[in-house]
């Protein structure tokens, strides 16, 4: 009798190939949308650098806990552990690179290193701070908050952004702002205007319970400072528009850089990181940490 195939995902996907001599860019995607969406950063890079996604996704303990409610049986060191071994064998020079909840396991991962493998930049694209002030329990997500956010991941999961004003989700819970959601996606060509409601509420349950285990996985999380300086971006549309540090200065003692270029929640992975991820190309608006 045959043994059962291996349906998971690999963890690391090589979307384009380094050349000899060459830099190897490692993006840590954080699996929310499929690790397809970093395709136009591997057209964007200059010729010759390879690119490699660490999916998130793809591990097991990681992905189940978006669907049993965000409860991860797991740590940040932990993963960071996977993630290092589907490395190998490491291609250098490097950078590492971190989407979202990906830049706090990317800076896991270069804390774990001895220090003559740690990349030649840490790049951390829209990712918060896991410092203690930035860390919020469960119940400070709220509702409007949250929904404002669900629209941003589901105008990027469909590729086609969703206009909908803030103040439109003020005060509302999940039940009366989920339509507000699906008529303003409706509106965006995101969705068909008979998607059904029900529907659309078990995809944000879902949702929803990978933000809660990102953030059940982050509140026991004490990170040392940064092992090297930072670059971090924040792209038009971020998920906390008015705050230019992400809380990343106590951790960053080594200095670093942050920026903006443009784009949104489906295109930072390719039009910023492109700018930024490799030495010596410049980027609009740097300014230290």
């Amino acid at each position: 009798m045959r043994p059962p195939r291996d349906r998971r995902p690999p963890v690391a996907l090589e979307f384009r190939a380094t050349a000899a001599g060459r830099r190897t860019v490692y993006v840590v995607h954080p699996g929310a949308l499929a690790a397809q969406v970093h395709h136009g950063l591997a057209d964007a890079l200059p010729e010759g650098d390879g690119l490699t996604v660490l999916d998130l996704g793809a591990l097991d303990e990681y992905a189940r806990a978006a669907l049993n409610g965000g409860r991860a049986d797991t740590t940040v060191e932990a993963l960071a552990g996977r993630l290092l071994a589907a490395m190998e064998p490491v291609r250098v020079p490097y950078t590492l690179a971190g989407w979202s909840f990906g830049g706090v396991l990317a800076l896991a991962m270069a804390q774990a290193m001895p220090a003559e493998r740690r990349p030649e930049r840490l790049v951390l694209l829209d990712s918060i701070a896991p410092a203690e002030e930035y860390k919020q329990p469960d119940e400070a997500l709220e509702p409007d908050l949250l929904l404002g956010w669900f629209a941003m991941y589901l105008g990027a999961k469909r590729g086609r952004p969703i206009g909908l004003a803030p103040e439109a989700l003020t005060g509302r819970g999940t039940d009366d702002g989920l339509p507000v959601v699906l008529d303003a996606a409706v509106a965006a060509g995101a969705l068909l205007p008979d998607t059904p409601l029900p529907g659309l509420r078990k995809l944000y349950d879902t949702y929803v319970d990978g933000l809660l285990r990102n953030n059940r996985l982050t509140a026991p999380y004490r990170p040392a400072p940064a092992p090297l300086p930072l670059v971090l971006v924040q792209a038009d549309g971020s998920l906390v528009p008015d705050d230019p540090t992400l809380g990343w200065t106590p951790l960053a003692p080594q200095g670093g850089q942050r920026g903006g270029g443009g784009g949104s929640e489906g295109s930072r992975s390719s039009v910023l990181s492109s700018k930024c991820l490799t030495p010596g190309v410049s980027w609009r608006s740097p300014s230290p940490i």
